[in-house]
């Protein structure tokens, strides 16, 4: 669905993903599911909400995330 949207977990990155690119992701999710680039004055709070809750479960998810055998590969 979101092709664009780049990993953000090791080993894709050698380093964690920055809160940029998290909200960057979340940005480019919100903007797919909703149709909207730029949304319109009235449903700009809610599309920033959205926005603020997908980055908020991303980083969760990431935070949790084990990826087995990332350190042997990493060092």
């Amino acid at each position: 669905m979101c092709r664009s949207i780049k990993t953000l977990r090791p080993p894709a990155l050698a380093e964690e993903a920055t809160e940029e690119e998290i909200r960057a992701a979340a940005l480019q999710y919100v903007r797919k599911v909703s149709g909207f680039r730029a949304p319109a004055a009235h449903n700009r709070e809610v599309f920033e909400k959205a926005v603020e809750a997908v980055t908020a479960a991303t980083a969760e998810l990431l935070g949790g995330l084990e990826v087995r055998g990332a350190a042997a590969r990493q060092g």
